[in-house]
């Protein structure tokens, strides 16, 4: 059995977030020698370590291309990488949606621009007859560069899309306002079944609901018909992931996709009973 473990984070939190720090006694408990390392530091030697677990990378779209170097690296030197890397370089680009999309799951609409291309952002809403959409780098998380428009666009609008374009290419999406209002679903899955659903809040005059952005974090029960439609986006993919967030919102009866996070999402264990102790635990299945 594999048992000297890398949990893999970023500076900003290079003894792990109060998430993951969870994770540390669980791991211990089944016998696991476990240490927390930031992924891009060039000292670390990663070839010490049997598996790599990848968690609060947080910077990971800032640092895209040294990450997928990265990530190469680990590859090379035979380890495992769990959530794997094939997932984690499908999952880093929001165009992920769309190939969801045509796998039958049921999404925000989402439309993509190219980065050379900023001007047909307000043309592209407009043909769609969305008066109030949101455009983000394809290439983001945290809320980076995301703005919620109105058309016509103003100034203002016109230099926030100058700004998320300078970035890369930008999706381009529906204003989604159940987020502001109801609020929007987190489902934690563990090696795929469902652990445990949280509810994430915007502040006020606020439509990101990441805590960066002043959102909130709840648990929360859920009806059993939206958790089983969010598991479909995990049913399709080529593997199972060791852990899966997936996001999105209630409109009637029906779940609609926002996000699939898979490479270093915050899961919310504090939220799931014995939540920790199922991700530890499948971990350790992984390693055998």
């Amino acid at each position: 059995m594999l048992r000297h473990v890398a949990l893999a984070t970023y500076e900003g939190a290079p003894d792990l977030s109060p998430d993951d720090q969870a994770l540390l006694p669980q791991l211990a408990r089944l016998g696991l020698t476990v240490r927390a390392e930031v992924w891009s530091d060039v000292t670390v030697d990663w070839a010490s370590f049997d598996a790599v677990i990848v968690r609060s990378c947080w910077d990971y779209h800032l640092r895209i291309g040294e990450f997928r170097a990265w990530l190469e690296r680990l590859e090379t030197l035979g380890l495992v990488v769990l959530n794997s890397p094939a997932l984690i370089r499908w999952n880093a680009d929001k165009r992920y949606l769309l190939d969801l999309a045509r796998r039958g799951v049921t999404t925000i609409p989402t439309l993509v621009v190219s980065s050379e291309r900023g001007d047909d952002v307000a043309p592209v809403a407009v043909a769609e007859g969305w008066e109030h959409i949101v455009i983000k780098p394809t290439i983001s998380a945290s809320g980076y560069e995301t703005y919620a428009l109105a058309a016509p666009f103003d100034a203002t609008s016109r230099a926030y899309v100058a700004r998320a374009t300078s970035v890369g290419d930008v999706l381009v999406q529906p204003f989604v306002p159940e987020i502001p209002r109801d609020g929007e679903y987190s489902f934690t899955f563990i090696d795929g079944a469902f652990s445990h659903a949280t509810i994430k809040r915007a502040a006020s005059h606020e439509f990101r609901v990441q805590t960066e952005h002043g959102g909130s974090v709840s648990p929360t029960g859920a009806p059993a018909s939206l958790v089983a439609q969010a598991a479909q986006a995990i049913e399709v993919l080529s593997e199972t992931p060791l852990y899966a967030r997936v996001d999105g919102i209630a409109r009637g009866d029906t779940f609609l996709l926002m996000e699939l996070e898979l490479i270093e999402p915050n899961l919310f264990l504090e939220h799931g009973a014995g939540a920790a102790e199922l991700l530890a635990r499948a971990i350790e299945r992984r390693l055998r």
